[in-house]
């Protein structure tokens, strides 16, 4: 068998496994839904949202630590991950196929614009590194011997490289040891601020992030609407226009340039080209070149294994060996014949712009105070949300938790919570068939970083050995007088009351007698909440008759995450940590 379709053998593979794994965490009762499958591999094989939460929190989450398994590939064989895995790779390099076989012919020659994406990775990872840089610059100043020390060494290591690299080492060493000193001395200016932390960006534009989100969101609710072996009711998305809209439009872009996305904008490509760069397996050229350049014209990351070939930008399709007539075109152990680039072709102007743009960016997201005085009220979590600065050094936005929700009360924020919590998981009754139901803890186990917390019901329901903590509150439901109809009309309605789910029940009613147009009096039951029954579960929301613009609402208020946000004396709580 060819390697080439070897190679297609095992995208197929991978891309129908991504899609089984997508069905298998669809909520239901089937023996294929919900049975303790692997949902979350792919995820947890993701280098960057590894250490993208592991910079903002100190902690690799669980199955993430299944990462280290793709860079040790890369760092022996290359970009393998990239050429033979990632599905969100494959779908790119089918359209581009599918291009040149309609005469479209997109470009597969390198550009230097695809030193952008090593930009990408750095702004990304200075943006989620803000809390580690914060805490080594008051450790340093806490413990300047022990700092100096770790600043010899770093110079050891960076006279090093100055002597391996020439001009290219010291570049670097002069970069190092610049962010050093500013670490080292940062701790003297810098306080402990709210602003002043990380914020993990990744899943906005990880691959893998982005195409479990689009599947989760817009794929799956769109291919299930008539089939119905999914969901129960059709899936509406809030915002899907969007994710939709740019899942389409990088997968159209392959026709301009293949691989678009993987050479461009991709930070997990970038990640792996900076760890496959010295792999000790890879593409080279024998002696013996009749100069063809059909190598050139099949290789799908730009490469050019004709000339000096670029080992960061080799994906490992190996097409190469597949179009190489003069057979000298290997993957092999031994250095190239026509010569290697080994690091990434990327200017030190843009590296350094880019992760100072990072670190800034980072500030300027909290500075609005949006966890903090200026927190948006509507903005629900699901059960088990971590509090907010920590929900967002965790939260890779992949959708999981929306998949799985057996009511499709979790939806995406929109473009109006801000960039810092765009198309992170919140409530939204309205647009789901019930609100959170309370015997669902589904959220909680499929979430790949532990932003949503593991809980059980009992921990939900606040039983057993919960109850003195109470339930899980996710927020409190208000009454708008001025909409609800008992209050503001003095027509009978008691939907909310009837509707809701907890023992006893949230909402009572407040009898007072009406006279009718008879004159006769009639006695008029109102609902009024109790905000220390009420958990926010958005049921009574859902069912609220007044259709547009509810008049019992959820808010954020007295959620139990939050101390901040409480109405009532002892209504927080510590984070879920159980399961």
């Amino acid at each position: 068998m060819r390697v080439i379709h070897a190679r297609r053998a095992s995208q197929s593979f991978f891309l129908l496994l991504f899609l089984a794994l997508a069905v298998l965490t669809a909520f239901g009762d089937r023996p294929w839904q919900m049975r303790g499958w692997p949902v979350g591999l792919f995820l947890e094989l993701d280098p960057l949202a590894a250490l993208a939460t592991a910079l903002a929190t100190g902690v690799v989450w669980g199955g993430m630590i299944w990462a280290v398994l793709t860079v040790a590939v890369t760092a022996l064989l290359g970009r393998v991950f990239c050429g033979w895995v990632c599905p969100f790779g494959t779908l790119h390099q089918a359209v581009g196929w599918v291009g040149r076989r309609l005469g479209i012919g997109p470009s597969v020659r390198y550009s230097p614009a695809q030193s952008f994406k090593y930009c990408v990775l750095a702004f990304l990872l200075a943006t989620a590194g803000m809390d580690a840089v914060l805490a080594a610059s008051r450790l340093a100043h806490e413990h300047p011997v022990p700092a100096l020390a770790v600043l010899l060494a770093l110079g050891a290591v960076a006279f090093a490289a100055v002597r391996r690299a020439g001009t290219a080492g010291a570049r670097v060493a002069v970069v190092a040891g610049t962010l050093a000193l500013l670490v080292a001395f940062g701790g003297r200016v810098l306080r402990q601020d709210d602003a002043l932390t990380s914020s993990v960006l990744v899943g906005l534009l990880d691959p893998i992030p982005f195409l479990t989100r689009a599947t989760d969101t817009v794929v799956l609710p769109l291919l299930d609407r008539s089939a119905g072996l999914l969901f129960a009711t059709p899936r509406r998305t809030h915002g899907g226009w969007l994710i939709g809209g740019l899942l389409v439009a990088t997968l159209l872009a392959n026709l301009w340039r293949t691989r678009f996305w993987c050479r461009f904008v991709c930070p997990l490509g970038a990640l792996l080209g900076i760890v496959a760069h010295s792999a000790p397996w890879r593409i080279a050229k024998a002696c013996g070149c009749s100069a063809c350049n059909r190598c050139d014209g099949a290789c799908e990351g730009g490469a050019e294994p004709s000339r000096v070939i670029r080992h960061a930008e080799c994906v490992m399709c190996l097409s190469c060996l597949d179009g190489c007539d003069d057979g000298v075109m290997t993957w092999r152990a031994a250095p190239s014949d026509g010569g290697e680039r080994a690091l990434p072709d990327v200017s030190r102007r843009g590296v350094v712009a880019s992760l100072g743009a990072g670190m800034v960016a980072a500030p300027l997201l909290r500075l609005g105070g949006a966890i903090s005085s200026d927190w948006p009220a509507g903005q629900v979590r699901p059960p088990g949300a971590l509090p907010e600065p920590e929900f967002l050094d965790r939260c890779i936005r992949c959708g999981q938790c929306m998949r799985v929700c057996p009511t499709g009360t979790i939806q995406p924020a929109g473009p109006e919570a801000g960039v810092e919590a765009l198309w992170t998981p919140v409530l939204n009754a309205r647009i789901g068939t019930s609100g959170c139901q309370p015997s669902c803890v589904a959220c909680g186990r499929v979430c790949p970083t532990g932003a949503i917390a593991r809980f059980s019901i009992d921990e939900k329901l606040g039983r057993g050995e919960f109850e003195a903590d109470g339930p899980i509150r996710v927020g409190t439901a208000f009454v708008d007088r001025g909409r609800c109809l008992p209050w503001a009309f003095d027509l009978p309605c008691i939907v909310c009351q009837e509707t809701c789910p907890t023992s006893p029940k949230a909402i009572r009613l407040s009898d007072r007698t009406v006279t009718d147009a008879d004159g006769a009096g009639v006695v008029l039951r109102r609902p009024v909440v109790d905000p220390a029954l009420c958990n926010g579960c958005g049921i009574c929301e859902h069912e609220c008759p007044v259709s547009g613009l509810r008049a019992i609402r959820v808010t954020a208020e007295n959620e139990s995450r939050s101390r901040d946000r409480r109405l009532l004396p002892g209504a927080s709580r510590p984070a879920s940590r159980s399961g």
